[in-house]
């Protein structure tokens, strides 16, 4: 159930919130390109309508053939705070993500692709969870979104997360997560086609013992026909590369958490056929 503006408003004031100034620690926002014509705009506008100011918005064009660099390009004219990076050639996300996070100069690292929207109070929100809570890693529930922008679904996120549990069952969407570079260090996106983001995660949970995560809704994870995550075999050849080859997890315990993730797809996709219906 969405919480009204009152109800929102009296939470943030029990964990605190972080001043919509410029006073705050920069949080650098880590958004790949490539042929996103169709919602570039509003993802673009999620970012600039965030209460919280205090950010540059990284966007890495992945060698688009649409129009989508000329979007990007005319934002940047209006608002200094977007850096655009065009790449020469079309090499993947996890070379445009990692691009972006060498370029990033904000102690928190968030990311958000080219499809998704943050709520307005994204920042704000997560900015001063972690700060409440000193967690260096944090994410956050978000709803499920059709191409045309209707709310299909929804993902409520468990308190934690852990290197371990990440293995059985990854709740931690990619648009919802920022890292403080001051407790972590920069780190970056091992270099596969896909499955980075869940790589990126066990990188930093190596490092640190848990994420901690907001259970209020604070973005849209638009899901289209097509796309790699709803491609279930091939995510799932994806995953179980990860684990062996990535992690270099053993065998045995590379089939218990492949298992764990299977079991847990298939939970998902009963429960957004539930949504659905």
């Amino acid at each position: 159930m969405h919480k009204d503006g009152k109800e929102r408003r009296d939470e943030m004031k029990r964990v605190g919130s972080v001043s919509p100034g410029v006073d705050e620690p920069m949080v650098s926002i880590i958004t790949p390109t490539y042929n996103s014509i169709d919602y570039i705009a509003d993802t673009l506008q999620s970012v600039a309508g965030q209460e919280f100011k205090n950010w540059e918005h990284i966007i890495i064009d992945d060698a688009s053939t649409d129009a989508t660099p000329s979007v990007v390009d005319a934002c940047a004219k209006r608002d200094s705070r977007i850096r655009f990076i065009k790449l020469p050639i079309n090499s993947g996300a996890a070379v445009a993500r990692n691009t972006g996070i060498r370029a990033a100069r904000g102690r928190y690292i968030a990311f958000l692709d080219a499809d998704d929207i943050w709520l307005p109070h994204k920042l704000a929100r997560q900015l001063a969870f972690m700060r409440e809570t000193g967690a260096a890693f944090a994410y956050a529930s978000f709803d499920l979104i059709d191409e045309s922008g209707l709310v299909i679904g929804r993902v409520e996120v468990p308190q934690t997360a852990t290197y371990t549990s990440l293995l059985r069952n990854n709740v931690i969407g990619c648009l919802t997560a920022m890292y403080d570079t001051e407790k972590t260090g920069k780190i970056e996106m091992p270099l596969i086609r896909k499955r980075q983001d869940l790589g990126l995660w066990l990188r930093i949970l190596k490092k640190i013992p848990e994420a901690r995560g907001v259970s209020e809704v604070l973005g849209q994870y638009r899901i289209r026909p097509g796309s790699i995550s709803s491609n279930k075999l091939r995510a799932a050849r994806h995953t179980w590369h990860l684990y062996r080859h990535v992690e270099g997890l053993p065998l045995a315990k590379a089939v218990y958490y492949f298992a764990c993730y299977a079991m847990n797809g298939i939970r998902k996709g009963r429960r957004n056929t539930l949504v659905r219906s």
